[in-house]
């Protein structure tokens, strides 16, 4: 009595795994012998001006405001004062950098109004200053 032969449902996965070991050689040795493509990038003189330093904001314990600009004293002023020395500052350069210096006991609520005249008068960069952590 003759068998029924079967057809055969599996895959011998094994020289599949030949074939990759062998690309996988070949991709080894030859991967350092290719040259990276080098870009020729385009290059620009030093810029005429450095760059301007940040007028800073601070806003003392007390809700008091003091501009520090750097190479001047720092000077008392109050918030109509400030919008004036910005609108000159801004006059001269445009981009001037601002960036608030809030002691850690004022409220929050001080430095959002401080933001809030710098966004009014136009301000574009603005920053909050902090202290990095001890470590």
């Amino acid at each position: 009595m003759p068998r029924a032969r079967r057809a055969m449902s599996e895959i011998n996965v094994v020289p599949y795994i030949d074939v990759m070991l062998v690309l996988l050689v070949i991709f080894m040795i030859t991967a350092p012998l290719v040259n990276p493509g080098v870009v020729d990038l385009p290059s620009l003189g030093k810029s005429a001006q450095p760059p301007e330093a940040p007028l800073e904001v601070v806003i003392k314990a007390d809700t008091s405001l003091l501009l520090r600009e750097r190479g001047n004293a720092d000077r008392p002023v109050s918030t109509a004062e400030l919008v004036a020395a910005l609108q000159q500052k801004q006059k001269t350069h445009p981009d001037q950098a601002v960036v608030i210096a809030g002691d850690k006991d004022v409220r929050y609520e001080e430095v959002l109004k401080v933001m809030d005249e710098l966004q009014k008068q136009s301000v574009r960069r603005v920053g909050l200053l902090v202290k990095p952590a001890a470590r």
